[in-house]
């Protein structure tokens, strides 16, 4: 391949071109009008009513490719890539190793600027809230890292249902900046009102919290935290947010202003469909002063961002591909995708839950609920016992789930479906947990 056809495969990217060309053959069900993918008799159909749509659904998946010899429930660590955003990678691929450093001095600056742009557009943001990263972890614990203003005496907060590796930095808080921390546990079944409850009580019960880590949608169930209400509430109290967006964004159909928080990380290679190693920090713009930047960086009028964060050389096809990853989310619709997903999730929850021998985690209510939640056997709660579960759901029905744990109430098998998931598939779950009796 020329250079020139090279650039042109660059230029393609960044246009969201090749996602464009490769969705044609939806024809059947959708057309394409400026890279948006417009829906069936969309006019007519809300997203409620598409979710349940299996033949549309079947033409999406066709645009991935499926894992084979198992029912794979387990969607939740990283997403796949549709195959126009496989594509575009792999186009991208070529041409950096092709052009290498002549391109990466040259034109690759350009082209991050461009998919930051890109991520703050669709998270509702100005241009410069947003930074690249290469995962949430690495921006969330950058925040927890930098976070400014702690005093010995003052309390920071944290609960069961946060990511483990983030409930580990905040602890780490403690015995560097001689501050109490505070688990609070929430529970595993609830809804809005429960969750927001749960909150109040532990700033009434401790004055003395500063900086909190609130996470939107739990990675062990799924609940969706009213993010919202608890940040107004915080703000009352002086209490600082540090918000954990790792696993909602493109689970749920939603925009940063929508949150009212400060800070946040984010996963593009989950639910967005980006290649692994692309994540996303969240800075509005006027916090900045109480974050510190990134040890070595410099930033004396507090408005970069990006001095908060040094990725150094990582994965310069991964970023240039978010454009890609973008426009494909966008062609299906984050509402749809939404919808979709949740109604997978009711499909066996709904019947899990008149189960005696099945305890169900996750929202109790829509407002609450995403298209992941949790379950387990009742009364076996331990690690070991989720852990033979999980090994009987692979090894006896042929599914691919997960263990989690960190839970006060104890560890959970996690299933997470994908809008190439079939009902099917989620029948054939059903049908394996009443043999689980």
């Amino acid at each position: 391949m020329s250079q020139s056809e090279f650039l042109l495969s660059r230029r393609q990217l960044l246009t969201g071109v090749a996602a464009t060309a490769a969705l044609s053959s939806m024809a059947a069900y959708a057309q394409t009008t400026k890279g948006t993918l417009i829906l069936p008799n969309s006019a007519d159909k809300s997203a409620d009513k598409l979710a349940s749509d299996e033949a549309f659904w079947r033409e999406v998946a066709t645009h991935y490719d499926l894992t084979q010899g198992i029912v794979n429930l387990e969607h939740g660590y990283w997403g796949k890539m549709a195959k126009p955003v496989l594509e575009a990678y792999q186009h991208a691929n070529k041409m950096v190793n092709s052009q290498n450093s002549f391109y990466a001095r040259k034109d690759f600056p350009q082209d991050m600027r461009h998919a930051m742009s890109r991520v703050a557009q669709a998270l509702g943001v100005q241009d410069g809230e947003i930074v690249l990263t290469r995962n949430a972890t690495e921006a969330i614990h950058n925040l927890i890292r930098q976070y400014q203003g702690l005093q010995p005496g003052d309390a920071v907060l944290l609960a069961d249902s946060d990511y483990p590796s983030f409930k580990t930095a905040m602890l780490w808080l403690e015995q560097d900046q001689g501050v109490k921390s505070i688990e609070l546990t929430t529970p595993s079944l609830a809804d809005q009102q429960q969750l927001l409850q749960c909150y109040l009580d532990a700033f009434d019960q401790h004055p003395n919290i500063k900086l909190m880590l609130l996470t939107h949608v739990s990675n062990q169930h799924g609940l969706i935290f009213p993010v919202k209400d608890i940040v107004n509430e915080a703000n009352k109290r002086g209490i600082d947010v540090i918000c954990d967006c790792a696993q909602s964004w493109g689970l749920i159909d939603y925009t940063l202003p929508d949150l009212q928080v400060d800070w946040a990380g984010f996963n593009l290679h989950k639910w967005i469909g980006s290649p692994v190693g692309v994540g996303a920090l969240y800075m509005k713009k006027g916090s900045l002063e109480k974050i510190a930047p990134y040890p070595g960086e410099s930033d004396p009028d507090h408005n970069r961002a990006y001095s908060r964060v040094h990725t150094a050389t990582a994965n310069f096809s991964a970023f240039m591909t978010v454009p890609a990853a973008l426009d494909f989310h966008q062609a299906i619709g984050g509402k749809n995708k939404e919808a979709r997903l949740r109604y997978l999730r009711d499909l066996w929850f709904s019947e899990a839950q008149n189960m005696p021998h099945i305890e169900v985690l996750g929202g109790n209510d829509k407002m609450s609920s995403t298209g992941m939640s949790s379950f387990r056997l009742a009364g076996k709660t331990s690690l070991d016992d989720v852990n033979k579960l999980q090994q009987t759901l692979e090894n006896d029905f042929g599914l691919f789930t997960v263990v989690r744990k960190g839970l006060h109430s104890g560890a959970c098998i996690r299933i997470t479906p994908q809008v190439f998931t079939s009902a099917d598939e989620i029948q054939k779950l059903i049908e394996s947990l009443k043999k689980l009796a």
